[in-house]
């Protein structure tokens, strides 16, 4: 078998790297992984430094796209994977997420009948002016297998109409959801002992044996907006409840 995986976003790459470990350590006679970097994080700090540091195989394509606006980095992302599709000629093209290149994946593949995996489907915001909604509902309606992380995620594809007993061949018209783990959570796992032999940041800030809770806030409607982030910020150093429900609360500040 011979999968295309695409890659362009920091968190991309980094989920990548557990597919990639599988079939480096169970799988290598019988899958062949092609990696695509469409370019859409390029910076050496966003991008190779997750290569070098987590021991991800080096991309055999790089379409180097960089940034622009939606329009133009979708455009030149899907015409380059196609471009490789055709060449390559793969059983399948495996796609993470939500980013733009996600996107340029789903419209591609689709266009020419390769079958699409992606991975972490079914997730939603139920807020279509975020561009990551609408690349999410694409790539999901354009898939062949469906893979959800969380039940809700499994649960939102019911609803939109996917059914869940489908008998193989499976297909563009007649996909499989699974619910299955997630792969962050499984890479949390792995790294978490490289983590420990290049960092000391939880003994320098005092975490050791305490709960804490890391946040990354990036989406613009929160970071370019004082009012929300301060809103945020504070929620975040008030909240004296459990931890799951100190992150819950956080995630209806984030509108997430």
């Amino acid at each position: 078998m011979k999968i295309v995986t695409i890659i362009g976003a920091r968190p991309q790459i980094i989920k990548a790297a557990a597919l990639s470990r599988a079939i480096k350590n169970r799988f290598a006679g019988q899958i062949t992984e092609i990696i695509v970097h469409t370019g859409q994080h390029y910076d050496e700090n966003m991008s190779q430094v997750f290569f070098d540091e987590l021991g991800i195989p080096h991309p055999d394509y790089n379409l180097h796209v960089g940034s622009a606006s939606h329009g133009v980095q979708t455009a030149r992302m899907t015409e380059g994977i196609e471009e490789i599709l055709v060449k390559e000629k793969p059983d399948y093209i495996v796609l993470y997420g939500d980013t733009n290149s996600t996107l340029a994946g789903a419209v591609a593949a689709a266009k020419i009948h390769v079958p699409i995996v992606h991975i972490e489907a079914g997730l939603r915001s139920f807020n279509k002016s975020m561009p990551e909604e609408i690349n999410r509902i694409v790539c999901d309606h354009c898939s062949t297998l469906l893979f959800s992380p969380t039940l809700a995620g499994y649960e939102n594809l019911k609803r939109e109409g996917f059914p869940m007993d489908n008998a193989g061949p499976y297909t563009i018209d007649n996909p499989k959801v699974y619910h299955c783990g997630d792969i962050m959570y499984d890479n949390s796992l792995y790294f978490s002992t490289l983590s420990a032999e290049k960092t000391d940041i939880i003994q320098r800030l005092g975490l050791s044996g305490k709960p804490f809770v890391l946040s990354t806030i990036h989406r613009d409607s929160n970071t370019d907006q004082p009012q929300r982030l301060t809103a945020i910020s504070n929620q975040s150093l008030k909240c004296q409840k459990k931890l799951p429900s100190c992150c819950l609360c956080i995630r209806e500040q984030l509108n997430y």
